[in-house]
């Protein structure tokens, strides 16, 4: 294994060196089941209970985001099925993951969207026929109209409340079944003695009739329940996106000469395989015969593509560039570099979902006291020589008044609103609790490439370059697929120019183009290639020859982003630790690193080292976040404590950030953390809203003071109060950066 670079500039910018190996992951199986009704904190521990028990488990460990469980076991397991009934007998539904569709978090979501419509709809139409009992209008109707209205109320409420409420009964059976309780027992309990309850009066005639307030605390939970949802559904499946990295077919060349399309999966060491120019290397393989250019930057983050010639050694993902090749497989698929950084990636997501959300913190301690104050309510009632219907019409106000609708509603409706604060400023916030996390950021650790700089080569100077020279380049450049050659077009198309590919363009691999325009050759590639001797060109730079005129130089570069040196001062000025982790070469990082006045910083780091240094950090008891844009940054932004990605980066990336940004600027992390903490701020004053809300009503619910209609009033008055706090979020102001 080799070792990672550690180079610390200390002010003066001399370097001290030393070296770190990081532990390679052992080799474990894991298993990990779907695992369809976990809504809280409570369920996380429920579930690894359920499996931990089970022989020949070592750990389980469940993520509430994707709402899936990793099983850590000894040996491979030969089936599914115990985990699933286990967890069964605990009151969850399981299933492997290959039978969850695909787009079951949609289908959740829509679910969600009509229950919420059919309980706004109910309760508004309830409601109506409830303003003259309200008003005090009931006494100037005949009993006879009264009587209907209220059987008209119960007509709409209990289909309402049957399809509404589903999503809470069905989760109250399943914890009661399992022997434990969540947020969703009081609740539905509530939801059904107030509905049981009204009915019951209005079959006898009664007035204390609660129709109104049981859809009505429905649908403010449903509101919750939905915005929940739709964070968490922005939470996916990463590992699952590197199928989009991998090669489904290869072109296998059998013994006597002869070529046939295989499926990737049936590759085995010691295969030849032909990769054609433009193609992804399909398994990790040595080069047998043929030279050409690789693009590594899916691995190792390096923009500058790496020659390859004799027994150099090839990743699966990786691009070739140049010419056809002829490759010896060294792994099968499952056992490439890909499939070892999604098993490292799949081991960081199950570490970071260990992190409980606020909102399940609160729901731990909230479920049991609101049993216990109803449960109180009751029996004091019925001790005090009450009956039986006071006593539970006392009971119900205070299920009602408890309700965590505000409670519900103070983490989900600040996210959204912070989701689209950020979403206006070109932010997408993708984990359900990625901001929480966010908040509690103390260390930056930054990439290089496509991080701290554009991660692609760009024309530098070009304006000393005339219009006519970079047109000639870019009509040779418009036939390769290299990214210098695509810097040039792309510099050419910028300027407006016209563009006439070349005919007949010929590529060598590692060399440059050559094509013959109206009888003179024209060459556009390294120094070497265009005629120069060594050392009178820069290796990061193309050059254009004309016939017998002098080359001339194309520079290239990879650019800083232009405000990266101000958003790092920014950082660094907010106590903020900052270091740089990149897989590039010394020299780049060491220069992006100085320019943008970063004094810690590593080159050469592989996947697995950048989580060995994540948990490093973690164990000094620091929270960092992982701003990173390669396939070889997604374990260690599934590691960081949180993530964020920028909209170039690797689809494999994007998709474990919990955020990602857009545009060519880094003031997206400024902003994202600013948002963040004020999130954060905005929840803890809801929850303080909630609870003072709940301190001043209980009192009087459980002394009969509130019938259950004023009950939900004021729960709904809460939710409301709640909803503008979180609007705040929306006005928060952070240090502005210059562009």
């Amino acid at each position: 294994m080799a070792e990672a670079l550690t180079l610390n500039l200390d002010s003066g910018g001399a370097a001290t060196q030393s070296s770190e190996r990081a532990p390679r992951p052992a080799v474990r199986h894991i298993t990990t089941l779907a695992v369809e009704n976990m809504h809280c904190g409570g369920c996380i521990r429920s579930v690894e209970r359920a499996l931990t028990g089970l022989p020949d488990v070592v750990s389980a460990r469940a993520n509430l985001s994707q709402r899936r469980v990793s099983i850590e076991t000894r040996h491979p397991a030969a089936t599914e099925e115990p985990y699933v009934a286990a967890l069964a007998s605990a009151g969850f539904k399981a299933a492997p993951l290959a039978d969850v569709r695909p787009d079951a978090a949609k289908v959740d979501d829509a679910d969600l969207i009509r229950r919420l419509g059919v309980a706004g709809f109910a309760a508004a139409n309830i409601m109506l026929m409830s303003v003259a009992v309200w008003s005090g209008q009931a006494q100037d109707m005949p009993a006879s109209l009264i009587t209907l209205f209220h059987w008209l109320s119960a007509m709409i409420a209990i289909p309402a409340v049957a399809y509404a409420g589903r999503p809470f009964f069905v989760s109250a059976k399943g914890a009661l079944s399992a022997g434990r309780l969540n947020m969703d027992v009081p609740i539905s309990l509530g939801v059904l003695l107030a509905t049981g309850m009204s009915l019951y009066q209005t079959a006898r005639g009664l007035d204390h009739v609660y129709f109104d307030a049981a859809v009505t605390l429905l649908f403010f939970l449903l509101i919750g329940r939905a915005l929940d949802q739709r964070m968490r559904s922005r939470a996916t499946a990463a590992a699952q996106n590197l199928l989009g990295a991998r090669v489904a077919a290869a072109t296998l060349i059998n013994a006597d000469g002869t070529a046939e399309r295989i499926a990737t999966r049936a590759i085995e060491p010691g295969m030849r395989i032909l990769v054609a120019a433009g193609e992804r290397i399909p398994v990790d393989a040595h080069l047998r015969a043929g030279e050409s250019e690789i693009d590594e930057s899916l691995i190792t983050g390096e923009s500058r593509p790496r020659h390859i010639r004799g027994d150099d050694r090839l990743y699966a993902g990786t691009i070739n560039l140049s010419g056809a090749i002829e490759v010896e497989a060294a792994a099968r698929e499952d056992g490439s570099l890909i499939a070892e950084i999604a098993r490292l990636m799949a081991t960081a997501e199950q570490g970071r979902s260990r992190y409980v959300r606020l909102a399940d913190r609160a729901a731990a301690l909230y479920a049991p006291a609101v049993h216990v104050l109803g449960l109180a309510t009751f029996l004091t009632w019925m001790a005090r020589g009450n009956g039986w219907e006071p006593a539970l019409e006392a009971a119900i106000a205070v299920l009602i008044i408890t309700c965590p609708c505000a409670l519900a509603l103070a983490v989900p409706v600040t996210q959204v609103v912070a989701a689209g604060r950020l979403f206006r400023k070109g932010i997408l916030v993708k984990a359900a609790d990625g901001l929480e996390r966010l908040a509690a950021i103390d260390t930056i650790v930054l990439d290089k490439t496509g991080t701290l700089t554009l991660g692609e080569p760009r024309l530098s100077a070009a304006e000393t370059i005339p219009d006519d020279r970079l047109e000639l380049a870019a009509s040779l450049a418009v036939a390769s697929r290299h990214p210098y050659a695509r810097a040039i077009v792309r510099a050419a198309e910028q300027r407006g120019l016209r563009i006439a590919p070349a005919a007949d363009v010929t590529e060598s691999a590692g060399a440059g183009l050559t094509a013959v325009v109206t009888g003179r050759e024209l060459r556009l590639g390294s120094a070497r290639h265009c005629g120069l001797k060594a050392g009178e060109g820069d290796s990061a730079t193309l050059w254009l020859r004309d016939g017998d005129r002098a080359p001339l130089a194309f520079p290239l570069a990879d650019p800083l982003r232009r405000d990266a040196h101000a958003v790092i001062e920014a950082l660094k000025a907010q106590g903020l630790a900052v270091e740089v982790l990149s897989g590039d070469r010394a020299e780049p990082v060491a220069e992006a690193a100085r320019a943008v006045g970063i004094a810690t910083w590593r080159a050469g780091v592989r996947p697995d080292e950048k989580i060995a240094r994540i948990e490093t950090l973690k164990r000094e008891g620091r929270h960092p976040l992982m701003v990173g844009d390669g396939l070889n940054d997604a374990p260690a932004l599934a590691a960081g404590h949180a993530s964020l990605s920028p909209s170039t980066a690797a689809d494999i990336s994007q998709t474990t950030a919990d955020a990602i940004f857009q545009g060519e600027a880094l003031s997206p992390v400024l902003e994202t953390l600013a948002v963040a903490r004020a999130t954060q701020r905005r929840s803890i004053e809801n929850f303080a809203i909630a609870i003072g809300y709940n301190v001043f009503f209980v009192p009087l619910a459980m002394l009969g003071l509130l019938t259950p209609l004023i009950a939900a009033i004021a729960m709904s008055a809460s939710s409301i109060v709640v909803t503008a706090n979180a609007l705040r979020v929306a006005l928060v102001r952070h240090q502005e950066t210059p562009s």
